[in-house]
């Protein structure tokens, strides 16, 4: 997709840093200072003066960009002691530059010289950067290891050094940053769930590479952020419900008809025109009270949904929240399968359902949305050892069945049925409760009636549910965040 920005590996990475150079007519000496200085305005907003700030940099390029933040720091009158991890006996050339022009570095060449960085208030990580390919080992696995037990505030350059950009690591000598700061694009290996103790937070900064060149190099990792807005469509003047679809949801059971509340309530607020939901009986009065937008119909059944209605009036139907597994409501889910001529969104025991009945698979009517949490999409395709597993079936999945999976975890995943996956940046841990996973389904099969395709929906969704979860979060905080704010937050609109 055009609008969403590439992320690229370690060689891609190399090349446009070379690209850039050869283009801007500028020493790679010079971009190393556009970096700095980047990394400095990134970060000073969380200095304060009165702090002592140990700036640890190494024998590569990585190191010279850590000298020149302590150059560019000093310059602003911080308290500030560079240190020089000297790894190799001789340090490249740009590091040599700024290594020089420093003239307090104390320079670790043995264990014995370690430091104790306790007495530092921050720790500037400038040790190794994206390239790094092996475990670290010798006395600078040491060094990582002191800044670890130390329990400062970390913020790394680029990388946090001993992390892999590309691949898990092999290691767990790695630091532990608190912010790292990456360079035009973040790290692949940031949204691996297995290294989120060394990637707590994470920005970019732009450091003047050549975006066109970026964006051309093949690459089917891209990071989902604002720039999905572009996508969406503008509500003309005259126009009216009909023009918007109406919904389908099929959800809810006894005991769980908040998650049919739940899916209902933010289905209306994505801008679905009209929503129809189909409950047990049990939840008719419950539909009718809480959500008067919404019009209701019945199963035959008190506590669990055993028919399927007729399908065929609406643009869209959605299925799974609170639905349960039990065996009529299996029967359900097989014939929507079988009938709907159109994709559906398909979430919670609709995908149990699935997954416990692996031949109905075959029946996914092509471009439906399954936006499954980590244990249900594993009872789909099989346990994965690795988040890299996962994603790889989870690619598979999608290119088998042609569909569109919504992989929810910190970090959402989407895969399309091209090959692509994209990873969300809205959101937070506060949306770690229950009830959020229904206003997501709720919000993709709102929109997905309006028209948009099943990426476009699922990817407008998944960013817009983030990005209400952070507005609910500013207001109520991580701890006291409950799904229903997410969607009295929500706003689905350009600016």
């Amino acid at each position: 997709m055009k609008i969403l920005e590439k992320i690229l590996n370690v060689s891609q990475t190399r090349e446009a840093d070379n690209h850039t150079i050869l283009k801007e007519e500028i020493s790679s000496f010079a971009l190393m200072g556009q970096a700095s200085l980047a990394f400095v305005k990134a970060i000073e907003p969380l200095l304060q003066r009165s702090q002592k700030i140990a700036i640890v940099g190494g024998s590569g390029n990585n190191g010279g960009d850590g000298f020149a933040i302590a150059r560019i720091l000093r310059n602003k009158k911080y308290n500030i002691q560079p240190f020089l991890v000297q790894f190799k006996d001789t340090l490249t050339p740009d590091c040599i530059i700024n290594y020089e022009k420093l003239h307090d570095t104390i320079v670790i060449n043995s264990t014995s010289e370690i430091p104790s960085f306790s007495e530092y208030d921050v720790i500037i990580d400038g040790i190794f950067g994206f390239g790094l390919s092996r475990p670290i080992t010798g006395f600078t696995k040491q060094v990582i290891e002191n800044i670890n037990k130390a329990k400062k505030t970390v913020y790394a350059v680029d990388v946090p050094s001993g992390l892999y950009c590309d691949t898990l690591p092999d290691s767990e000598t790695i630091v532990q940053a608190d912010i790292v700061v990456s360079f035009q694009r973040p790290k692949l290996s940031f949204f691996f769930p297995e290294n989120g103790n060394y990637v707590k937070n994470w920005k970019t900064v732009d450091i003047g590479l050549d975006e066109e060149f970026v964006q051309r190099q093949d690459s089917k990792y891209f990071i989902l952020n604002e720039k999905i807005v572009e996508v969406l469509a503008t509500r003309p003047r005259q126009s009216h419900k009909g023009d918007y679809g109406h919904t389908l949801l099929i959800a809810g059971s006894y005991g769980k008809m908040g998650a049919a509340t739940l899916s209902s309530k933010a289905c209306l607020r994505s801008g679905t025109g009209l929503l129809t939901t189909y409950v047990p009986k049990c939840g008719y009065q419950i539909i009718q009270s809480s959500i008067p937008e919404a019009m209701c119909l019945t199963d035959e059944n008190e506590e669990f949904v055993t028919q399927l209605p007729e399908i065929s009036k609406y643009d869209v139907v959605g299925i799974g929240p609170g639905l349960d597994t039990n065996e009529k409501t299996a029967q359900v889910v097989k014939k929507l399968l079988s009938e709907s001529k159109n994709p559906l969104v398909i979430d919670a025991d609709a995908i149990n359902i699935i997954a416990q009945n692996e031949e109905l698979t075959s029946l996914l009517p092509k471009n439906s949305i399954l936006t499954p949490h980590i244990k249900e999409f594993d009872r789909l395709v099989g346990k994965s050892d690795t988040s890299t597993e996962r994603f790889q079936k989870q690619l598979e999945f999608s290119a088998k069945h042609q569909c569109v999976v919504v992989l929810k975890n910190a970090y959402t995943v989407i895969s399309s049925p091209e090959g692509n996956l994209y990873f969300n940046t809205s959101g937070n841990q506060g949306m770690a409760t229950g009830g959020s996973g229904d206003v997501l389904t709720g919000i993709i099969t709102g929109l997905l009636a309006q028209n948009y395709s099943s990426l476009h929906a699922a990817l407008l969704g998944v960013y817009f549910h983030g990005k209400a979860g952070d507005e609910a979060a500013s207001k109520k905080g991580y701890n006291s965040l409950i799904a229903s704010d997410i969607i009295d937050a929500l706003r689905i609109e350009k600016h």
